[in-house]
């Protein structure tokens, strides 16, 4: 037979011929293969000298040159072949190697008890312990959630709050459980930040002055140990008596026994099982690698094999199959993982024969080697199971059966309903848009092959590979600087705020451009790294919350409306000069197109639609048509906003703001009846909900210029109707119709849309035709007849007087229509101006009830003003109300109550005045929370059903006891107040949710944000008020800045924390690590 010189090469690179084909005919090779006499494990005698050499510290020689001859030879065929091990490898010749392995086995418990982040004793701790690198529980991940951290697992948690990185822990190095005070610390700092005064020790490896394993003496004083004289040797060795206990085979350092390494020959009498045998030194290894729940038993291998063959395939370190094998130089196979672990305990070493060498010294085994591992067959474990698998694909069907167990979970919990199902004809969802157990389903084989990827080439490092592929995602569409940022981030690094967040915090504070540039530029200076962004970033953000970023369609295509979706803030005199008698308007105006604004307000609420479709229960693949959104459109002068700062043409410094609410959102769903609710705005009356559309200087008042800048806005409105968005929302485009309605006016506004006359009119009430007369006799039974197509067509009858009739007759018949209505507003009260108009009056009764009216005929000017002035004086001492020069709603608010009514009857004179004052007020007072209440059918349901008796004795009172007041007339809302609310109720259900309070409230925002963005130019600056303001009442924004107020509770909560007694008994010294 021909001789193979194997020298340095391969041990197992020289293989029998039969081995060439592993697939083909394994069953013919293997046997014969042990048929040679070398398979007996006699062990060559060079390999003998080769360990005592290596025993005595003498550096192994190179391998022989080995013939064989017909097959025996005088070592292992297979030793050489497929690198196969004896016995005397497997427990190694050094029994140095035990005594370290105890000493690790030892430190390792010691570290066990300890926690990571404190370094105390976890047995004096009250409390759960908790996995450094575990999971969240729910418990914690709730807990977290409530304070904006989203972090899913503990290492992100612990690099967040403790600024410690434990992904890279060794478990021969740190504690791998820590304490429930650091987890109550991790709790109230909401995973962001620590409250506490923990102090993170550094672990350092074990060696021969560890203070885990040899603690200092104060440690016996502490826990009323003797203390033992140190017995020198020799007076040890010279005592006549000697106890069962030898020990001589230790030594003493400090106040510790430390066993003597095992090379050192004593042959007294020593304690039962002192010295370990190779079952605890396994047990020892196994400590150390922890590799039980990764690598493969040996017995998983379905067919019987000889031993030696399946002996050649385990690892020399942990006993199992070779996972990602390699070879040392000096020929042995370990897994990489073990063999790394083993060698940064017990030094760079074989485990087999002690050779020195290190992680970078190991080589990949021949690839005919590893074709032979991987087809080795294996039986699953799994009972019902029994199907033999190759190695190769173990871990695939292992997962296949894991899926299996969640899937019969899920349905046993009833989870199939969540399941998306294709309907014939409908186009593949995107894979953002769908839910997690649906992108689960859909990339089940990727993440099957990715895990086996990273298990059999990155050590099962799974998070890393995900990493790195969406890091080279994002470079190979040269998003490098979302790359650079992102790989900060992982790399702990990326420490800034988000741009969002940046911007919600400008917005919120109000601070102008120079301002925040002040504050990034000081923050980044004084801490060293970019914790806020700059402005171009933030500018950069803005944009997808700004109108005009979304794309959409109509149909059919609004008429007279462009097509564009990219349209920002435009000029609202854009056209204004050939429509207003060919002379520019003086007056500056800035605002969005009504249907873009409407697009982005919808994207806003994107996430609050799908939440609300999958809280009814509803699939989302099949709402796709037939969602309905209300909305509210308010519009109301802002009075004097005039600034000493600004240039630009002379115009009037009186400001008018439209704006709109998105109220609710439903759909009706296929083969529904009932259209079902997904969304309602929770609070319809404030600022935060109101979205500014249009902002003017120009003077309510000025019926022309505000014609003609509120027309567009008009026709684009009537244009909607008719209309329906193709908007995608959650991933698929979804249909949506627009309703409107106008009750977020004033009297005085709601007087000039629909044409009627000024609010001193005979006709008082803009929902019926009655006069002033009319209804102070018949104060309570009225119904709503006016509408805008009825204006309009009484607007042409005044127009044209097709019957020839005087000026009072024309009158009489249009019912005060003098002007043409150009927009529709919904008949209804508005709750606010109703509230300010009563207590209005109410301050007018209370001032002639002090000075006795009811008995005066006409009282002069100076009695009144005495009146008033007496009036002022009681409130202000009494109720801390301060004199205004016009009625606001906090000062109806505080007025209209039964606590103001008993300080003011403390002035007026007759007792029963007083009483009648009470009457009045107390009806008032059960009245006023029905028009007030945003559902009055749930939140004031007694109220309501006794309104209709309560305004009659109202309004007896009024013609009754204050006859001499409302003899003949009565005011606009007084009249609305008895007479229409509980029909108003009836067909809309509310009058409080549709008020116009949530644009009343922006005023104060105008003139914040115009300070803000105080500008030499009042268009420009006009455009920057307009758009921070929408960016104000983004839903997006908002939820950054509710997600910082519990941070902010949990920061008070911990400033002056409890301290616990014990804290000095339960942690060690932090300068021993």
């Amino acid at each position: 037979m021909a001789e193979e010189s194997l020298g340095t090469d391969d041990p197992r690179s020289s293989m029998p011929a039969e081995l060439q084909h592993l697939h083909s005919k394994y069953s013919q090779w293997k046997f014969k293969l042990f048929r040679v006499r070398s398979m007996e494990k006699a062990p060559l005698p060079s390999e003998k000298q080769s360990e005592k050499g290596v025993l005595l510290g003498i550096s192994p020689p190179t391998a022989p040159n080995i013939e064989l001859d017909n097959g025996v030879g005088p070592g292992s065929v297979m030793k050489l072949c497929l690198g196969g091990k004896s016995k005397e490898n497997v427990d190694g010749p050094g029994q140095r190697v035990d005594m370290k392995l105890q000493e690790m086995d030892t430190h390792m418990n010691h570290l066990r008890c300890l926690c990571r982040l404190c370094g105390t004793v976890l047995r004096k701790v009250k409390g759960p312990l908790h996995d450094v690198h575990g999971g969240l529980d729910e418990t914690s991940k709730l807990a977290l959630r409530k304070m904006g951290c989203k972090f899913p697992s503990w290492p992100e948690v612990i690099l967040k709050v403790f600024k410690v990185d434990v992904t890279e822990d060794i478990e021969s190095v740190h504690p791998l459980s820590f304490c429930h005070r650091c987890w109550l610390a991790a709790i109230r700092g909401g995973g962001v930040c620590s409250f506490s005064k923990i102090r993170v020790p550094e672990w350092k490896p074990h060696s021969s002055l560890c203070h885990l394993c040899f603690p200092r003496k104060p440690s016996f004083q502490r826990t009323g140990r003797k203390r033992r004289k140190a017995i020198l040797r020799a007076q040890a060795q010279s005592l006549a008596k000697r106890t069962r206990w030898d020990h001589s085979d230790s030594f003493a350092v400090g106040e510790r026994r430390v066993l003597r390494p095992f090379g050192d020959r004593h042959h007294g009498p020593v304690l039962r099982g002192w010295r370990k045998t190779t079952a605890q030194r396994d047990q020892w290894v196994r400590n150390i690698t922890h590799c039980q729940k990764d690598h493969l038993s040996s017995k998983l291998i379905s067919e019987k094999l000889p031993v030696d063959f399946v002996f050649s395939f385990t690892c020399l370190v942990c006993d199992h199959l070779l996972c990602d094998p390699v070879q040392s130089p000096c020929g042995h196979l370990f897994c990489r993982s073990c063999f790394i672990k083993y060698s940064y305990v017990l030094g760079p070493h074989c485990p087999a024969c002690n050779l020195r060498c290190g992680p970078d010294d190991l080589i990949s085994p021949a690839k005919a080697f590893l074709s032979a591992l991987q087809c080795l067959p294996l039986l699953c474990p799994r009972s019902g199971c029994g199907k033999q698998v190759i190695l190769d694909s173990f871990k695939a069907h292992c997962l296949d059966h894991d899926l299996d167990d969640q899937d019969e979970n899920r349905k046993s919990l009833g989870l199939d309903n969540d399941l998306l199902t294709n309907k014939g004809g409908r186009p593949r969802q995107h894979l953002l848009s769908l839910t997690r157990r649906a992108q689960k389903h859909r990339l089940k084989e990727l993440k099957n092959q990715v895990k086996v990827f990273a298990d059999k080439e990155e050590g099962g490092d799974l998070k890393s590979v995900c990493q790195t592929l969406f890091l080279l995602t994002l470079r190979s569409a040269n998003e490098h600087r979302q790359a650079d940022e992102l790989e900060a981030m992982l790399q702990g690094r990326g420490a800034g705020l988000h741009p969002a967040v940046c911007l919600a915090i400008r917005v919120n504070t109000f601070l102008s451009c120079s301002q925040y540039h002040k504050m990034y530029r000081t923050v980044k200076a004084a801490s060293g790294r970019q914790i806020f962004q700059p402005l171009h970033a933030l500018r950069t953000a803005e944009k997808e919350l700004l109108p005009g970023f979304h794309q959409f369609e109509w149909q059919p295509a609004l008429k007279n409306v462009s097509s564009s979706c990219n349209v920002g803030i435009i000029n609202g005199l854009a056209g204004l000069t050939s429509s207003v008698d060919d002379f520019p308007a003086d007056t500056i105006t800035r605002r969005f197109r009504y249907d873009v604004a409407l697009v982005s307000a919808l994207k806003d609420l994107e996430e609050d639609i799908m939440d609300g479709l999958r809280e009814s229960g509803m699939e989302d693949s099949a709402c796709t048509s037939g969602f309905s959104v209300m909305i509210k459109e308010s519009c109301d002068g802002m009075g004097d906003v005039s600034e000493k700062h600004g240039g630009g043409p002379v115009v009037p410094e009186k400001a008018v703001r439209f704006s709109f609410t998105i109220m609710s959102v439903s759909v009706l769903a296929d083969e529904e009846e009932e259209e079902v609710t997904i969304f309602t705005e929770p609070k319809p009356n404030s600022e935060l909900s109101c979205k500014p559309l249009c902002l003017t200087f120009v003077d309510e008042s000025d019926h022309e210029t505000l014609t003609a800048i509120l027309w567009p806005i008009v026709a684009e409105r009537d244009a909607m109707k008719e209309s329906r968005l193709i908007l995608p929302i959650g991933g698929l485009p979804r249909s949506f119709r627009f309703h409107f309605r106008g009750t977020g006016y004033d009297e005085k506004m709601v007087r000039e849309m629909e044409g009627l006359e000024a609010s001193g009119s005979t006709y008082i009430c803009t929902l019926c035709d009655s006069g002033r007369a009319e209804a102070s006799q018949n104060m309570v039974l009225h119904s709503i007849t006016r509408n805008h197509e009825e204006n309009l067509e009484r607007y042409e009858i005044w127009r044209t007087n097709p019957f020839s009739e005087s000026v009072e007759e024309l009158r009489e018949r249009v019912k005060g229509v003098s002007a043409k209505p150009f927009m529709e507003t919904h008949p209804t009260l508005d709750a606010l101006h109703c509230d300010i108009g009563n207590a209005t009056e109410f301050y007018k009764i209370f001032q002639d009830e002090i000075g006795e009216v009811y008995e005066k005929v006409n009282p002069s000017r100076e009695e009144r003003r005495s009146w008033r002035a007496a009036l002022d004086k009681q409130l202000r001492n009494k109720m801390k109300l301060k004199p205004v020069m016009r009625m606001n709603g906090n000062y109806a608010r505080r007025l209209m109550t039964m606590e103001a009514v008993e300080v003011v009857c403390e002035l007026v004179p007759s007792e029963e005045r007083r009483e009648v004052l009470r009457e009045l007020m107390r009806l008032y007072v059960q009245m006023k929370p029905v028009w007030r209440a945003t559902c009055p059918a749930k939140e004031c349901p007694d109220q309501l059903c006794r309104y209709s008796f309560n305004s009659q004795r109202f309004a007896d009172l009024l013609s009754s006891a204050f006859k001499y007041r409302y003899n003949g007339k009565i005011t606009n809302y007084l009249h609305k107040t008895l007479a229409h609310v509980p029909e108003i109720i009836e067909r809309d259900g509310s009058i409080g949710a549709w008020a116009s309070e949530g644009n009343e409230s922006a005023n104060k925002l105008f003139r914040r944000f115009r300070k803000m963005n105080a500008r030499q130019s009042k268009a420009f600056e006009l455009e920057d008020v307009l758009k921070h303001h929408w960016l104000y009442t983004s839903k997006y924004l908002q939820k950054f800045m509710e997600a910082h107020k519990d941070p902010v509770k949990a920061l008070q909560a911990c400033i002056e924390p409890v301290e616990n007694q014990d804290d000095e008994d339960m942690s060690l010294e932090v300068n021993d690590f």
